[in-house]
């Protein structure tokens, strides 16, 4: 418990504005005891988790990490608003994980466009669009080269060169894109840091349809990132 919780918990308070000093005494307790909970050195009995609920105004299956949604929703296939695409709401042979997952994906991209509108920089789009078109082609290539069925010719870049470049052009785009919203490229007033400012409660509020996506899709990354730890 004590990962999820300590983080979430710190989290929340820093949304809020809120000082440590300030939420110790709204919730009743010691600086000390707050900011041991924050830091995982102690654990809180389950009537706290409850207590810091109610005070942010989220689920205990939120605190614990168990629910990506502040509600505690549990995402399901039908619960995800459907895409525009012709493919939308597809159940493909049968299953519904593909779907979940195009779902998933595809509305985190509304929101992460939206922003990309609203910072309105044509650079910055460029920068990302060219990041997600090498990723989604790098999947879509390794699952057409599965097949010998499938004609070599449909692709210009060689089979020998392909991963790594698909690889480097990815590296190069992600640097460029620090590189800018930084300033190391010189441009350090092309983006105005409000219009990336945003919080699991504003998202969840400007975005009411597709925020359950987002977050989930945060959690299932991180999940896959944290496995590569433990192995």
């Amino acid at each position: 418990m004590a990962i999820e919780f300590n983080r979430i918990i710190t989290l929340l308070r820093k949304e809020r504005g809120i000082t440590q000093k300030q939420a110790a005494q709204d919730l009743g307790i010691s600086q000390a005891q707050l900011s041991h909970y924050e830091k995982g050195i102690r654990e809180c009995g389950l009537a706290f988790v409850v207590q810091v609920a109610d005070y942010y105004g989220v689920s205990c299956d939120y605190l614990l990490g168990r629910s990506a949604d502040r509600n505690g929703q549990t995402i399901q296939v039908a619960d995800l608003p459907d895409t525009e695409s012709s493919t939308a709401g597809s159940i493909y042979r049968g299953s519904v994980l593909p779907t979940m997952y195009k779902k998933l994906i595809e509305n985190s991209l509304d929101i992460l466009y939206d922003k990309l509108e609203n910072c309105r920089d044509r650079q910055i789009v460029t920068e990302v669009s060219t990041y997600l078109m090498l990723a989604v082609y790098r999947m879509f290539r390794q699952l057409y080269e599965a097949s010998p069925k499938n004609v070599v010719g449909m692709f210009r870049v060689g089979a020998a060169r392909w991963p790594a470049s698909a690889d480097a052009a990815m590296q190069l785009q992600n640097a460029e894109l620090a590189a800018h919203l930084t300033g190391e490229d010189g441009n350090r007033d092309a983006v105005d840091p409000a219009t990336l400012g945003m919080s699991t409660e504003s998202l969840a509020r400007d975005y009411p349809r597709h925020a359950t996506s987002l977050l989930n899709l945060i959690k299932n990354s991180e999940e896959a990132m944290r496995a590569l730890h433990r192995s």
